[in-house]
């Protein structure tokens, strides 16, 4: 088991977020959450990364070691869980590749970095051909690379993908899923909140259903397109 989840509980000013919910991901899958605005599939990303408090009870383990020991610094360096968060996040003032370059702070494999650099190169290559731009001047579809490169640069044991989405043509969309996957088949797990639960559903192997900070339900991802009440709150019937 790579990363395993119990009774994670978080509140917001006295509002519950989430209430007890339990999730398990293996190494080499991916694995998607869906459910509507507010049901906790960000909330959920952010406990995982350290980002937001869990309430006592609360147990997280990735390859074995607690996570609730880890900062959320450390967190990205010392285990390699990284975090595309929505709204991407990027530093807007900075080009393509000093973005790349900062989510190397804490790696200090020379030669890997280079390697990892050719790869999302390779995989984005539209990133190199503006690498001197700066981030605040790209597309949307753009900034989702750079986001998702920035994420495998940091060390990318797992990543975790918050509406990757979101704001993107269809083409665009399509492109950057396939590079995901691309990039799973390389051996990165992945865990992806999407409010697009069919382009989601089609993506992962697996996949929970959140509502209102609750599990309400868990399954392959044929299992959950199959589901009456999937299809009808989230799949257009």
């Amino acid at each position: 088991m790579l990363l395993s989840v119990e009774n994670l509980r978080v509140s917001y000013d006295r509002i519950r977020a989430l209430h007890n919910i339990s999730f398990s991901i293996d190494e080499g899958e991916i694995v998607c959450i869906i459910g509507a605005n507010g049901a906790g599939k960000s909330t959920t990303l952010r406990a995982v990364s350290r980002l937001v408090p869990v309430e006592a009870g609360t147990k997280m383990t990735f390859m074995g070691k607690d996570l609730l020991e880890y900062p959320a610094d450390k967190v990205v360096s010392k285990l390699g869980i990284s975090h595309v968060p929505e709204g991407r996040r990027l530093f807007g003032n900075l080009t393509i590749m000093e973005n790349l370059k900062l989510a190397c702070f804490a790696r200090n494999d020379r030669d890997e970095i280079q390697e990892d650099l050719k790869r999302i190169f390779m995989i984005f290559p539209r990133l190199e051909e503006r690498k001197a731009q700066k981030a605040g001047t790209l597309s949307g579809g753009e900034q989702q690379m750079l986001a998702i490169g920035r994420a495998f640069m940091s060390g990318r044991k797992i990543m975790l993908l918050d509406e990757p989405s979101m704001g993107l043509a269809p083409l665009l969309m399509l492109s950057v899923f396939d590079a995901l996957k691309e990039l799973n088949q390389e051996g990165t797990t992945i865990l992806l909140v999407e409010q697009n639960a069919r382009m989601a559903l089609q993506f992962a192997q697996r996949g929970y259903v959140l509502e209102s900070g609750n599990l309400v339900l868990e399954g392959s991802s044929k299992e959950l397109v199959d589901n009456p009440e999937v299809k009808n709150a989230y799949l257009g019937g």
